[in-house]
């Protein structure tokens, strides 16, 4: 008898020992990956610049990324939508009733630098918005097999339906953003406002302040398309016939054939390429013989994404249009090399075609102007300067949240770190 209690005692102790063993191997593997500090030497620790924007990097305290290599996790992942997500860190509920209520619409047209693409994503996904995203027709297969592989993981996120081989400052840039309206129209989202973006912005404001931004006394049920009537040194653009030399550039056709007047006795404008619409205009664009016919006049303009958004919005025929706007609406933050020494100190990165692509010292500057998005970045040239901007916004974005917050949204830890609850304090950002 003793025998088989000694025996009974001993098979439950290996039993305990072994339900012990097991455990702690299952919550090691059902921990998610981001509450471990990163082992991989890949993941550095944050630029020292960052500590200049972001509070919770106190002196003397390592903070690490989350995800190191996302362009070739993307490539080389074999993992189900979840895990994507989850280890991508993408935020998968709102944040807030009021930006629940407001759904938003975007229009993203890229073509190179994945990882940018990405984290652009990333930082302007929110599951009650809805998102088109237009991959150049010149973009190699592998990339736009990437971006679907992405895209497919999200119910709202789709590939345009037709894509365009977009050269710069020819019509095929507004044909993109065209194409990307037409699918949108047909989205069963009651999104109210659309925004176009391209794979080199990032936001500045978070998805809630873009929702009380649009529904502002000044902005609500009005059109954002900053410009001005066309200024004498920009009529050189529609006065002249120009061919678009597909994939290449821009050029004048023939001996710089001369134009007929704009259809409708339409006022020109010129301003930006970006805007925000609302739904209606949308369908004005898409159904009115005024926008067609306009349209068709634009096609051999140069860079007409300069001037027809903001045209239209400038007849009373448009819904939402501001008859008297000029260049009111922050909705881009970039530093012309022509307004150096008079809107900004300087790029402190480099410019490529006068734009400033930004460097780290620029991030003060970004914040300051408020706007909705900056651009330009690269992730190859300046990293440090989207690493900060990136980290800084996703804080802003959860202080601001108002639902509990999932670990896997956090974007980079510290070396101390123990749990999610630690990351931040509501007023201090630490």
């Amino acid at each position: 008898m003793r025998q088989l209690e000694g025996t009974k005692c001993s098979f439950l102790v290996c039993l305990g020992i072994s339900i012990i063993i097991f455990s702690f191997i299952y919550l090691r593997t059902r921990t998610p990956p981001e509450l471990k500090p990163p082992p991989s030497s890949s993941c550095k620790p944050f630029s020292t610049a960052c500590k200049t924007f972001l509070p919770g990097m106190k002196k003397g305290v390592n903070w690490y990324s989350c995800d190191c290599q996302v362009e070739s996790y993307i490539l080389n992942s074999h993992l189900p939508c979840s895990n994507l997500k989850r280890d991508l860190h993408f935020i998968t509920k709102p944040l807030s009733r009021a930006e629940e209520a407001y759904p938003l619409a975007f229009i993203v047209t890229i073509h190179k630098e994945l990882e940018l693409f990405v984290r652009l994503l990333r930082a302007i996904y929110m599951p009650q918005n809805v998102y088109c995203i237009h991959v150049d027709a010149k973009a190699p297969r592998e990339y736009r097999e990437a971006v679907q592989k992405l895209v497919s993981c999200f119910p709202n996120t789709f590939l345009s339906s037709h894509s365009e081989t977009v050269t710069y400052a020819g019509f095929s840039r507004l044909q993109a953003d065209l194409n990307c309206m037409k699918d949108l129209a047909k989205s069963k989202t009651d999104w109210k406002k659309v925004v176009n973006l391209c794979g080199q912005d990032f936001p500045v404001k978070s998805n809630l302040e873009l929702v009380q931004y649009m529904q502002s006394q000044q902005w609500r049920d009005k059109n954002m398309t900053p410009g001005v009537k066309q200024p004498m040194s920009m009529m050189y653009r529609t006065q002249r016939q120009y061919k678009e030399i597909v994939g290449s550039h821009v050029a004048p056709k023939g001996l710089g054939l001369r134009k007929r007047p704009p259809p409708h006795n339409l006022q020109l404008y010129f301003g930006t390429a970006y805007y925000v619409l609302t739904r209606p205009f949308v369908d004005f664009v898409l159904k009115s013989p005024i926008a067609h016919d306009f349209l068709d006049w634009s096609r051999d303009t140069f860079s007409p994404d300069e001037h027809y958004w903001v045209t239209l919005n400038h007849i009373k025929e448009a819904p939402g249009s501001r008859i008297d706007g000029g260049w009111e609406g922050a909705i881009r933050a970039i530093k012309w090399r022509d307004q150096e020494g008079s809107a900004h100190s300087g790029c402190k990165g480099h410019y490529i075609r006068d734009i400033c692509i930004y460097g780290v010292e620029d991030l003060p500057w970004i914040i300051s102007m408020d706007s909705m998005f900056a651009n330009k970045f690269e992730s190859n040239t300046f990293p440090e300067a989207l690493d900060c901007l990136e980290q800084w916004h996703r804080n802003k974005v959860i202080n601001q949240a108002t639902v509990p917050i999932e670990p896997s949204w956090l974007l980079a830890i510290h070396s101390n770190y123990s749990n999610s609850s630690s990351y931040f304090n509501s007023s201090t950002g630490e």
